[in-house]
């Protein structure tokens, strides 16, 4: 069975759509001054008038005053199959009424009946599996056992990357909107690669363009001193706009990291677990030249619950020589949930629902866009989808127009993400579990949206092909 044409969860709740009252700008507007004066400036909120989603079931979620919305962001990718999947309610209820926490300094079941499925998935021969919290974390781990591995902290990394919000994962992020320090225990050189469309490569075919990436890296080998431990990179951008290299760049990459032993790791945070529909992993379509010598992952397979990961094969993974636990990586309720959720998306096979569904979305999206003078392209596969903004009739960023849009399809009860270094390309990526009815849905609404930011710029509201 796959869930296309029908809902996981009964959808019951609220309707009262997505326009807010007086009421309801006066609860959250409460909320928000609360939370200004306790945390910290930094901390990103999206909307004028920040909202508080209270629940949800299936590909909704409902905000604190009963507003419905269809949501395609999943809380940054991380709702990866539904909300409130009842597998993963139930498995989580079971092990929270046993015991929650004990600690890596214990044996888990669930820790290493886990281990041993992803270690099978991840492709990589003779695999180790390490848990923790987080994506960041994930890469944070990675990164000390590429250096330790290697004896260097000289890492490569793509432009326009994003890893984490640590003081090391911040040490390779290639993108300044999310980069507050230049400061790190790291030394990185940035190659050219993750972004297809723009910068001085553009212009090329995509032979010629992983050629040129190619030689790019093979120049800044030849002027590195030292030995370089890895190279880090997302097959799929994510915080970067749903930006990539052609099929095949990272593997051409590859031949070239392996005459220098340089090490491989692929951030599959964001693309992992079948979101891009073609493959289950981001680095297949790079498969050319094997699997990774570590991979990270995160967000999807905890569905909401704080649970992220690397593998390694076992040279790398065990070439720590101090002491290490984790207290929280990998605990009893996590590793519950993660089975549960993973059984789920395996047996109901929702990569191939990524897939399908994912391709009429992409479909509908640029039908969407061909009218749209606010849009300069729609890239992505699967369901991460992302579609960049521009100034009417020019190519130059409007990071105003995806706040517009943003804005608006909140409006029109359709819940986005915005990434990109200027802060101009929407993220599309709901739950795995989609519908082709959700789908049209989401399509409409953000055709909606577009128009109304587009009549808001003062350029007309669209200019023909907008039959969905």
């Amino acid at each position: 069975m796959t869930p296309t044409g029908t809902a996981t969860g009964s959808q019951t709740g609220p309707q009262t759509g997505p326009r807010t009252g007086a009421r309801t700008e006066s609860a959250h507007a409460a909320l928000h001054a609360r939370h200004r004066a306790v945390l910290p400036d930094w901390l990103a909120t999206y909307y004028a008038r920040p909202i508080e989603l209270t629940h949800g079931e299936g590909r909704h979620v409902w905000d604190a005053e009963g507003n419905r919305y269809l949501d395609f962001f999943g809380g940054i990718l991380t709702t990866m199959t539904a909300h409130a999947l009842p597998e993963v309610t139930a498995a989580v209820a079971e092990q929270a009424g046993k015991i929650l926490h004990t600690s890596t300094l214990y044996l888990s079941r669930q820790a290493v009946e886990l281990a041993e499925r992803i270690a099978r998935l991840s492709g990589i021969p003779d695999a180790r599996v390490f848990f923790t919290t987080s994506g960041t974390e994930a890469n944070d781990t990675a990164l000390l056992l590429a250096t330790a591995y290697r004896g260097s902290n000289q890492i490569l990394a793509l432009r326009n990357s994003y890893h984490g919000r640590s003081f090391t994962s911040i040490g390779v992020t290639g993108n300044s909107s999310w980069s507050p320090t230049s400061l790190s225990p790291l030394q990185t050189l940035y190659v050219h690669g993750g972004v297809r469309t723009r910068g001085p490569y553009a212009h090329l075919s995509d032979a010629e363009f992983t050629a040129a990436c190619t030689a790019d890296l093979e120049d800044l080998l030849g002027q590195v001193g030292g030995r370089v431990a890895a190279l880090i990179a997302e097959p799929i951008q994510g915080v970067g706009g749903f930006t990539s290299g052609p099929d095949g760049l990272l593997a051409a990459f590859r031949r070239v990291l392996d005459r220098h032993g340089i090490l491989w790791i692929t951030d599959e945070v964001q693309t992992g677990w079948g979101r891009t529909g073609d493959h289950f992993w981001g680095w297949q379509a790079h498969a050319q030249a094997g699997p990774p010598d570590i991979l990270t992952f995160a967000k999807g397979i905890g569905n909401g619950l704080s649970m992220g990961g690397v593998v390694a094969r076992a040279d790398v993974m065990n070439c720590l020589t101090a002491n290490s636990i984790s207290t929280f990586g990998g605990s009893p309720i996590t590793t519950a949930g993660a089975l549960a959720n993973l059984g789920y998306l395996l047996d109901h096979d929702l990569q191939g629902n990524a897939r399908r569904v994912g391709g009429l979305l992409r479909s509908r999206l640029e039908a969407v866009a061909a009218g749209s003078p606010l849009v300069r392209e729609v890239r992505g596969r699967g369901l991460m989808l992302g579609v960049e903004l521009v100034e009417p009739g020019t190519d130059t960023p409007s990071p105003t127009a995806a706040a517009l849009v943003l804005e608006s399809a909140r409006e029109h009860g359709l819940l986005i993400g915005k990434g990109g270094r200027d802060g101009n390309a929407l993220r599309i990526a709901p739950p795995l579990t989609l519908t082709v009815a959700e789908a049209e849905e989401g399509a409409q609404a953000l055709r909606a949206a577009l128009a109304e930011a587009a009549e808001s710029l003062g350029g007309p509201a669209a200019q023909g092909g907008n039959a969905l």
